[in-house]
Formats: C-alpha cells, structure tokens, sequence
C-alpha cells in the first residue's frame, strides 16, 4: 500500500505533469492534420493562458528545506521528459516522411507545433537539469539542447547570464524601449560568441587551450551532429530540413521567454565598472497558477536568480515590494511581445514605475538605455 505521504506528495506534483498529455496531441493531429494541427500551439500556449484567468494566482511557497527524497514526483517528470520528447520528434520525422498522408503545409504546420513543444517545454526542462548538480541530469540537459540545436545556452546561461544579467555583458537581457524583432537577431549573433568566449576564459583560467577535450563544445557538436545524422536516416534532407525547422522555433520560443524575464531591468552601476548584486528586483514575475504548471515555476524567476540549483518545486514568491509583476503569465506576455507596441504599451510604463520605486537617487536613465556605461569586469 502506497504511504498517505507519498500520494500527498505525487497529487501535489500531478498539475506539473500536464506537459506530457501534449503527446499524444501531437500524435493525434498527425493522423488528422488540416486545421487540427493548430491545436498543439493553442494547447500550449492559449489554453494556460486561459487557465490562468479562470484559476487564478499562487502565492503559496514550499519550504525551502524540503528533503531531495520528497521531490521525486517533481524530478520525474524532467527525466521522463528527454526520451519522450526525443521519440517524438524522430517519431514525427519517420511518419511524415514514409506515410505521404501530410502535404508540405500540413507537415511545416506538425512542426511548428513539435518547435512549440520542444521550446516551450523541452529547453525549459533543460533549464531545469543544467543546474542540478549531479552528472545525469546534466547530460539530459545536453541531449534536450541538442535536439534543437542550441547546446550552447548551457554555457551561455551558466557562464554569462547568471553573472552579467541587467548590465550590457548579458546579451539576453532585453535592454528598455528594444522590441522582440531586434532583440532576436541580436541575441542570435551574440550569444554563441559569448558562450564560447566564456568556455575559453575559463579553459584559459585553468592553463588549458580552447581547444582542449574538456571544452564542452566539442560535445556540443557531436551531439547536434548525431541527432541531424538521425533525421537524414529517418526522413532525408526533407527529414533534416523539418528538423531545422522545429529547432528554430524552439529556438524563437526560449528567446520570447527570455526577452520577457528581464526587460528593461538593469543593475546600479557602482562606478569603476561594477554594478551592484543581482537582486530580486532584477527579475520579472508572474504568480499565475497554470502557466507556472506548464513552466515548471519559471515565472518565479527572482527566485531562481537567488539560489539557482534550487529545484523548482522549492521556487520562492516574491511579493510586489520584493520584486516587479507582470499583469498576465508568460504564454499571454510572450504573444504580446511579438507585437512591439503594444508590448512597449503595456511594459514601458512598468519600467518607468520600477525604475521611480527602487532607484529614486538616479534621474538620468540616459546611459543605461544607450548603453554608455562601461561592461562590468
């Protein structure tokens, strides 16, 4: 018999689960297409958007010292999450290749909605096991980044993010006034020099080339280069070509999501080149239940700034004095930052009021919305 404990634990877990049941959609609209197809991407990205006005905010936090041995039903899901989403995408590629029941729109639409899933959910479980400590984790981290072909977000992430966000050494902070279509070639350009700058300055710290075995980017390329070896097997150069194009809307899909978290939020420059620590108050939040359901508690972003090996279940909120708020969750505010003004509408004036709340002393914003202030050391 199942301990009372441990069906307490698996039912609070469940909701998180809701990810997987977008499986058997994708499979299912694969038989259907048409306008079925559809479905995948307004299940994914509608449907928690609805589900967030009709269920409302969370504000409830877990204790931070919960036991590893309690967070099992929460780990699983993320481990599950890799061979699922891997058979499904060479599954995907095999059928619509052999079957020829799918016209080249109607595959172009499955996949657009398999990019949806291995974006939205696939990169964002990745996020979630990069930072985990233990070896396995990390390598699941790496097969999902390179079943889009962007392995380099681990390093770029790790190395840079997490150091530089809010300053301009940080390509994915989203500078204020910038809209998502300049923000998306420019991260594109600059992130893999970045990561790879970061990979070799700290190969250099330790007395090694860039060249050296330990540099995980030669990893990185045999990993991407197996999986795109996998779809020429299974489906051609069309099979490579679908490939390529779910993994630039994966791709897509991250960048909006990054693009939201820290728009416009900028550290204190302390003069000499330094700013001040990350804080709370450098982090979008969103409170809302059923997006941090399918996002694993990212909108809880300040959080994860803080103690970012923190597992997800344990993400802190932060109250309004503590951290700014986005009105809706990230599936509405990623739609509406592919529309630049009425993102700007809608968040300019956020930026101006947090900028007002917790940098009273600073009346000239000038140098930080044109980049005049010297990269921090």
């Amino acid at each position: 018999m199942v301990p009372a404990a441990e069906l307490r634990s698996l039912s609070r877990a469940l909701p998180f689960w809701l990810s997987l049941l977008l499986v058997p959609l994708v499979v299912w609209v694969s038989q259907m297409g048409g306008w079925w197809l559809i479905l995948v991407p307004l299940g994914t990205w509608w449907l928690f958007g609805v589900l967030d006005a009709v269920i409302g905010p969370y504000r409830e936090n877990a204790d931070p010292a919960t036991p590893e041995a309690d967070l099992f039903w929460y780990r699983l899901v993320t481990l599950i999450w890799v061979p699922v989403q891997v058979v499904l995408l060479f599954a995907m590629i095999r059928y619509v290749q052999t079957s020829g029941t799918l016209s080249m729109p109607e595959k172009l639409g499955l996949f657009f909605g398999v990019g949806v899933l291995t974006g939205t959910i696939g990169i964002n479980y990745s996020h979630e096991l990069m930072h985990q400590r233990n070896r396995l984790e990390r390598t699941l981290s790496d097969v999902l980044l390179a079943s889009v072909l962007y392995s380099h977000f681990r390093s770029e992430h790790l190395l840079v993010h997490h150091r530089y966000v809010g300053t301009r050494r940080d390509p994915v902070t989203a500078r204020y006034n910038e809209g998502f279509h300049r923000f998306f070639p420019r991260v594109l350009r600059q992130s893999l020099g970045s990561a790879f700058g970061a990979e070799r300055d700290l190969l250099a710290r330790k007395g090694l080339p860039w060249w050296h075995r330990r540099n995980p980017f030669w990893r990185y390329a045999a990993l991407q280069g197996g999986f795109l070896a996998l779809a020429f097997a299974l489906g051609g150069w069309g099979g490579v070509g679908l490939f390529l194009f779910q993994a630039f809307i994966a791709i897509w899909q991250l960048e909006l999501t990054n693009y939201i978290e820290h728009y416009g939020l900028t550290r204190k420059h302390l003069g000499d080149g330094k700013y001040e620590h990350v804080l709370p108050r450098h982090s979008w939040n969103a409170a809302h239940r059923a997006s941090n359901w399918l996002l694993i508690n990212l909108q809880r972003h300040s959080d994860h700034h803080y103690k970012p090996d923190r597992r997800f279940p344990l993400l802190q909120n932060y109250e309004e004095d503590e951290a700014p708020q986005l009105p809706y969750g990230y599936p509405v505010m990623t739609a509406a930052a592919m529309i630049p003004p009425l993102w700007k509408r809608v968040m300019n004036p956020r930026v101006k009021a947090w900028r007002r709340f917790y940098y009273p002393e600073i009346e000239d914003w000038h140098p930080y919305n044109k980049g005049l202030l010297p990269a921090p050391r």
